[in-house]
């Protein structure tokens, strides 16, 4: 070894923090922190950053990213206790680094497989990327196809790349059945694997013939992807007639695929959501969302007399669906929905009054904007003003520039800032004394010179 390279070896450079702190901080923080300290110190040292203290206690944390690649490749000689940092040198540039890591990497994959495999997967997956990533990672999926409890461990790990990755690698395995499949779908919280899972599953029972466990695992999921495609399982289990329960789901995608099963059974489901809607004892939000989205015009009628039904979630249900069915025309009864105690009440009937605004009452909605009224209604209350847009939209925008609630403020004030005074000067219902106290009464949201132009816009000179 040179004089050069023993050297820094003793000294560690202008080395940074003891290495078990520097473990703790970086395995808390997760793969993409090791990368970022590997990039940093060799910046860091590459460009005479850092302090300039004399020799100290060896950091070899430091050493093996080190920017010179002959330190890099003389630290990894002793570097096991530093299996991250020698995943990210098996993808080093420099041949020599390269595969002196990969010979320590190797030797670690024997020594300890499982446990190496399970702190580095998720590293080696992004560093897979690189030009020559690819090495570990072949050596890593070795390891983990024939180790279902570290493949355990990443499925239900907090790393998402590696949580697939570990999916993948499970399906391609072909060591579970039916049943376990669901299962898996069924608890899984990420999307995609939940997907992967239920599409296995649904493949297996396809081949193997259905399985009554594992359809009833998929129905039980809360994913509704999961949900899905356990209903659209049941006509290959035989089952289709079970579609009936599942049209009031809370999923659209859910309802969407049991009207899709009842209809392939011969039936119709728009009779099944008109009893569904007219029984109070089974009326909910979800049946009533079902029946707007394959209602006709005709319908509009059931939907109107639930809009005095005392839960307030069917009362929303049906505003929404008079919505989706462009049924919007009585403009009383959503009116009064505006001053429903039920918060989605209010938001939908503002929504289907948006077309309308320009016929409501104007001092009515400014009344609502007041500081001691429900949240629910002033929003909603300023939703249809800024509709009306002209001088209504600015008078409520400026109402609420100073308001306590910070999403009225911050939309208010965006409103006033990007308002263009000088057009309201020439096409509003307005004139420039009211111009004048709306532009005062905001005066906190510009400075001297974006002040002094507006004014000069609207010809006020004193």
């Amino acid at each position: 070894m040179s004089a050069h390279r023993e050297e820094h070896l003793r000294t560690g450079g202008n080395a940074a923090r003891p290495g078990a702190d520097v473990r703790r901080e970086l395995a808390a923080a997760g793969p993409t922190a090791w990368i970022a300290f590997d990039q940093e110190v060799r910046s860091r040292l590459r460009y005479g950053r850092g302090d300039s203290a004399g020799p100290r206690e060896d950091p070899h944390e430091t050493l093996l990213c080190h920017p010179d690649g002959r330190i890099r490749e003389a630290a990894l000689d002793r570097a096991e206790r530093w299996p991250e940092l020698v995943a990210i040198r098996c993808a080093d540039w420099a041949p020599a680094v390269r595969d002196r890591a990969r010979q320590v990497l190797g030797a670690l994959l024997r020594t300890d497989p499982e446990r190496t495999a399970r702190t580095l997967a998720p590293l080696v997956l992004r560093l897979s990327a690189r030009e020559q990533g690819g090495w570990a990672l072949a050596r890593l999926e070795e390891v983990l196809r024939d180790n279902e409890p570290v493949l355990a461990a990443l499925r239900a790990g907090a790393d998402l790349p590696a949580r697939r990755y570990a999916a993948r690698l499970t399906l391609e395995s072909g060591r579970f059945d039916a049943p376990a499949l669901a299962r898996l779908a069924a608890t899984e919280p990420d999307p995609v694997n939940a997907r992967l899972w239920a599409d296995a599953a649904t493949r297996l029972m396809a081949t193997d013939g259905p399985d009554d466990e594992a359809v009833d695992l998929l129905l039980g999921a809360r994913s509704p992807m999961v949900r899905a495609t356990g209903v659209t399982a049941l006509r290959g289990a035989g089952r289709a007639e079970e579609a009936v329960r599942h049209l009031a789901d809370r999923s659209g995608l859910v309802r969407a695929c049991a009207r899709w099963l009842v209809g392939q059974g011969g039936g119709e489901p728009l009779p099944l959501y008109r009893e569904l809607v007219t029984d109070p004892g089974r009326v909910t939000a979800y049946a009533v969302a079902g029946f707007a989205e394959c209602a006709r015009r005709t319908d509009g009628p059931r939907l109107h007399a639930l809009l005095a039904h005392p839960d307030g979630r069917v009362r929303a249900a049906a505003v929404a669906g008079l919505r989706l069915m462009d049924d919007t025309t009585d403009i009383a009864a959503l009116t009064a929905l505006l001053e429903d105690p039920w918060p989605a009440v209010v938001r939908e009937a503002s929504l289907g009054l948006l077309p309308f605004s320009g016929r409501l009452d104007t001092d009515r909605l400014l009344a609502q904007l007041g500081a001691d009224r429900p949240r629910h209604l002033r929003r909603a209350a300023f939703r249809l003003l800024r509709a009306r847009r002209g001088i209504t939209e600015l008078r409520a925008c400026v109402a609420l520039v100073e308001d306590h609630d910070p999403h009225l403020r911050a939309v208010a004030r965006t409103g006033v800032r990007g308002w263009n005074w000088q057009l309201s000067l020439h096409t509003d219902d307005t004139d420039r004394p009211e111009l004048a106290e709306l532009l005062r009464r905001s005066a906190g949201l510009f400075d001297a010179y974006e002040m002094g132009i507006r004014r000069s816009r609207l010809g006020l000179t004193r």
